[in-house]
């Protein structure tokens, strides 16, 4: 995916987070239960700290000479945003109790995300600080 892409999936994956948190804080509070509205915070939040790291990722990757791990580290941050913040969303608003199962593949796929994040760090050569390229290896 192009890095605009990835700067505008990040962009507006933050203004969902803040839209749905501040909603569920003032709007939703008379009608969900105190557990609904805890899986929204929860999601609000993993969802706006995965927006950052994508956000993060595209710029490194402006920066850098192309590294596939920056890219897996992107793909997993925006399917971890999809399937783990998603099923919480929907889990509180809609009651339906299978997507719980989907919960931990997002988490998962967090965890993928900051592991490739991590090996596009050890690819990246620092020698050069004007220029960082990725090692021959990539």
């Amino acid at each position: 995916m192009k890095i605009k892409q990835w700067l505008m999936i990040a962009a507006l994956s933050a203004f969902i987070a803040v839209a749905i948190g501040a909603f569920a804080a003032h709007g939703l509070k008379r009608i969900l239960a105190e557990n609904e509205l805890r899986w929204l915070a929860t999601a609000s939040q993993y969802q706006m700290y995965h927006a950052l790291a994508l956000l993060m990722v595209a710029v490194m990757q402006q920066k850098v000479i192309f590294n596939k791990w920056l890219e897996y580290s992107a793909y997993g941050f925006a399917i971890g945003i999809l399937l783990f913040s998603g099923s919480l969303y929907a889990l509180a608003l809609t009651g339906l109790t299978w997507l719980v199962y989907v919960t931990p593949l997002g988490g998962l796929c967090f965890l993928l995300g900051w592991l490739c994040l991590f090996m596009a760090a050890l690819r990246i050569d620092y020698s050069d600080q004007a220029k960082h390229r990725v090692t021959p290896d990539e």
